[in-house]
This record gives C-alpha cells, structure tokens and sequence, in this order.
C-alpha cells in the first residue's frame, strides 16, 4: 500500500494496512511515507520496482499541496519541504520573498493570505498536476489498483491555514477524473464518533501530542480497514 502519514500510521500501533492484512490473511506491505504527496512515488523507482509485480496496489488519495509543478518544487523524498519557487511563480507574487519557506503549508497559507485572486491560479495548476500525476501511477503495475480516498480527518490539532479539508485542494471532481484508470474506488470517511475519539490508543510524546490530534486514531484506521479488506479479498481470492 502507497500513502502519506495516514497509511504509514504515525502514533498508531496498528495503522490499517496492519489490520486489512489480519482482516484478510494476505501478506500487506505498508509503503506509506510520512508527509508524502505523490512525487515520491512517481518518482522513486525503488518502490514502483515494488508494485510492478503485486497482486494488488492501494494508492491513497495525498494533498496536491506536496509535489513539484509549474510553481514550485519539493524535496524529492520529504514531499512536505518547499525547495524553490519558480520565476512564474515569483512573477506572480512579486512582493513575497520565498526564501522564508521551509514548508509548502506555510508558504502556500501565506500566497493565499496576500491575494485570493493570484492563489486562484495557484491552485488550479497543483489541481491540473495532480490529475495527471495520479494517471501516470498506474502506467507500471502488472496487477490490479484501488484508489483509497480518505476524507473526515486532519480536522483537529493543526489549524489548516485556511487552505481547506484534507487531502487539500482535491475534491470528488478530481477523484472521479482519475478513478477509470484504477481497477476499484474505495471511498471512506470517517465517522464522527471515530474521530470523537481523539488520541485515544495513540502512542506519542507530550510534545508530540498536537501532531497527534490531527492524525487518525485507531478507530478511524479499523474504519478504514473493514472498508477496504473486501476490495483486497476480491482481487486476492481465498487467502
């Protein structure tokens, strides 16, 4: 399974591709990487050499926010880190230095808050990206695909800067543009009393403890899981 810090499972003991695996009795392997977006996938040869042969491969619906385009550029492996603007991007917020950046959050919260209008084009272009970043990570696998989007979480802890619900700046328009290239569409949102349930179960430091409340519990990762073990048992047979 491919995905960001939800299908790694940070503070989470058991994260959910754990779970689909004791749900279905096929062998899962968890690739989830921390603040992910979908160039360390597309780009990292080192896992696509890993799902060319699967059974099955489970692509999680990440943010646009963290991945190269026309405007800026991203740490190839630490998607979340803003490397540089580029001249059209500076051109269109001249009176911004990016040289304070560090994280793409940060500086896409700050485009946004000096003009809606010029973030409007902003936005449109990490949308436009991510359509064709997502229909190109299939080109390679020989097995079947799902498409796991997760929405209902990332609303608490972190304040999202305005910038929107996660995963940031896709909605359905954009899921359903690039579902037909995946063999199945899991959709799933979770439940407001898995949510209620805060960090409970989760393991984390005192500081760590905000970072931890805008993350799925273990609740949200069992909703998760017995909502995606049918489409594995489908494309798997009897274990």
């Amino acid at each position: 399974m491919t995905g960001g810090t939800e299908t790694y499972g940070k503070f989470v003991k058991t994260p959910f591709p754990a779970l689909v695996e004791e749900l279905t009795g096929h062998r899962i392997v968890n690739l989830g990487c921390a603040n992910a977006g979908p160039d360390i996938f597309s780009g990292e040869a080192a896992v696509l050499t890993l799902c060319a042969p699967a059974r099955v491969t489970v692509v999680q619906v990440l943010g646009a926010q963290n991945m190269s385009n026309r405007f800026y550029a991203v740490h190839p492996r630490r998607n979340d880190r803003f490397l540089r603007a580029s001249p059209q991007l500076k051109a269109l917020f001249p009176e911004v230095d990016f040289t304070e950046f560090h994280f793409t959050r940060h500086m896409l919260t700050t485009l946004k808050t000096v003009s809606l209008r010029k973030f409007a084009a902003v936005e449109a272009e990490l949308k436009t990206a991510w359509v064709a970043r997502l229909k190109s990570l299939t080109a390679p696998l020989a097995g079947a695909s799902v498409l796991l989007h997760v929405t209902g979480v990332g609303s608490r802890g972190f304040a999202d800067g305005g910038l929107g619900p996660e995963p940031l700046f896709v909605d359905d328009a954009m899921v359903a543009e690039v579902a037909p290239g995946f063999s199945e569409t899991v959709r799933v949102r979770a439940s407001a009393a898995a949510v209620a349930r805060g960090t409970e179960g989760m393991v984390f430091s005192p500081l760590e403890e905000p970072a931890a409340m805008a993350l799925p519990g273990p609740e949200v990762h069992a909703e998760i899981a017995a909502a995606l073990a049918p489409a594995i048992d489908r494309f798997m047979g009897p274990a």
